[in-house]
């Protein structure tokens, strides 16, 4: 079946609404939609950001994987302490292939697992003393971190630890910065509130650590990077073009960025903000506070990276604007014997995605380069505010859905029957094995970068060698098998 008008797209979702109880069905409605364009707001047609419901299968994260996943834990140079049992540490550490320079142990922790290891004892008697203890002996054990932060799991908010006081007591005894978080995982409905909380715990512990230092010399060209995580080494292929256009990035949140960085960026004159829904809130913390516009960007294939390049230098003088043109000139050729390569073996095709962060609409361009056409997006935790940058991405009558469970992800795709589906790690396997090629887009399934024009020549690569692998052929979807037997079976009748 392919989508082609609002009628199928809106009967496609009533039958995949049909099994729910009455109840779960009105929810659900909620959360389905049929892309139209013509809206200016997407909560005419979508709710998001609302609780799962209970017993229904979501493949969201919590807010302590919003705030230590996420924001705080690619800081390279600080020790970042799961304050609780060792479990949401240990399956939280290195997972998202944050890339950075430096030598673990010294000079970066990215990797390393410090957690408090609560045992029954500790929620009877509380933590907090031992919390200290830890903190002080790290400090004796990798004398060069620049920082702790505290990342509290869900017994710490149950028993009450008073961790800023332990923050604050610790912090003068190490003369460096320790920052609590209380970014407990049963906070919010999903890990889009830790994002919010990691964003206020950098505005009220650090980001004014030198409101009063004059002693960093600016320039009219100074910019940060915030909320590019360095997957695969994102950032890096995003700061070439930054700084081939003319531009100095003084700060690089949070991939590959240090605490230092994140003490300059009040004193920069533009934030270039990626992911919107991690960082969007301490981007206009800093406009309120310190005066710099910010402005999204996406690098993500040629036509999407130079309206930004040009958004961008439009903040800036001419010098700038000249420079990001040259930018786009410079890569064109690269760029243009990508797309004649990796096109006519990818035109036409359909792609449906189920993303976190930037991912459902960001991407949408890099795939139209490629001649492809994205039918069906959504977010795991975005609000609405990501559907209303999506309604006018997405073609009209495309299917978009908010937190959509793994039965209804199955049957739309057992419907539409896209080329290629780009998810998450939870997702993966269970299309690979129902025959659909798959690319897991949280980490760009251990390849990467995908940002910039170094990325998009990886990213065009990475679709195509999934895409049209041979393997394939060999595998048999469930809905071809049942219309062979059925076939057969009125053959034999």
């Amino acid at each position: 079946m392919t989508l082609i008008n609002r009628e199928e797209t809106e009967a496609l979702i009533q039958e995949v609404l049909e099994v729910y109880p009455e109840k779960a069905r009105k929810d659900r409605a909620k959360h389905l939609a049929t892309n139209d364009q013509s809206l200016e707001k997407s909560n005419k047609c979508i709710t998001s950001n609302r609780k799962s419901l209970p017993g229904v299968m979501t493949i969201r994260g919590c807010a302590y994987a919003g705030s230590k996943g996420v924001v705080w834990g690619p800081i390279k140079d600080m020790i970042h302490i799961s304050h609780g049992p060792v479990g949401c540490g240990q399956y939280s550490r290195a997972g998202r292939r944050n890339y950075y320079v430096g030598t673990t142990g010294v000079n970066t922790f990215g990797t390393m697992n410090f957690t408090s290891d609560f045992q029954e004892k500790d929620i009877v008697f509380g933590g907090d003393k031992k919390l200290a203890k830890m903190i002080e002996e790290i400090d004796q054990l990798f004398p060069l971190h620049k920082g702790v932060s505290i990342q509290s799991e869900c017994p710490i908010g149950l028993i009450g630890d008073d961790i800023e006081a332990v923050a604050k007591k610790t912090s003068k005894e190490i003369n460096k910065p320790v920052v609590p978080v209380r970014c407990e995982g049963f906070r919010g409905v999903s890990q889009s509130l830790g994002h919010h909380i990691a964003n206020d715990s950098i505005r009220d512990w650090v980001l004014g650590n030198r409101d009063n230092d004059n002693s960093f010399e600016t320039t009219p060209y100074d910019v940060a990077i915030i909320g590019d995580y360095n997957i695969g080494g994102d950032a890096w292929s995003s700061r070439i073009l930054l700084e081939e256009m003319g531009l100095r990035v003084v700060a690089q949140w949070s991939g590959d960025g240090t605490l230092a960085e994140i003490e300059l960026t009040p004193k920069v004159k533009l934030n270039l903000l990626h992911c919107y829904r991690s960082m969007n809130y301490i981007s206009r913390h800093m406009e309120e506070k310190y005066g710099i516009p910010w402005v999204e960007y996406n690098f993500f294939g040629p036509t999407k990276i130079a309206e930004s390049l040009r958004k961008i230098a439009s903040y800036f003088d001419d010098k700038i604007k000249e420079g990001a043109e040259r930018v786009i000139e410079k890569y064109r050729a690269e760029y243009d014997a990508v797309i004649a390569k990796y096109r006519p073996r990818l035109e036409g095709k359909r792609v449906m995605l189920y993303v976190g962060g930037l991912r459902p609409r960001h991407v949408i361009g890099a795939y139209e380069d490629l001649g492809m056409e994205v039918v069906g997006t959504g977010y795991e935790f975005g609000h609405n505010d990501d559907y209303d940058r999506t309604i006018k991405e997405m073609g009209n009558a495309t299917l978009i859905y908010d937190d959509v469970t793994g039965y209804e992800f199955e049957e739309f795709v057992k419907k539409v029957k896209p080329d290629l589906i780009g998810s998450g790690i939870k997702e993966k396997y269970i299309f690979q094995k129902m025959g659909i090629p798959f690319r897991q887009m949280h980490s760009w399934d251990y390849s990467g970068p995908y940002h910039g024009y170094d990325g998009f020549a990886i990213f065009a690569r990475d679709m195509d060698m999934t895409l049209n692998n041979p393997c394939w052929a060999f595998v048999k979807t469930p809905w071809a098998a049942s219309d062979d037997a059925e076939t057969a079976l009125a053959a034999n009748a």
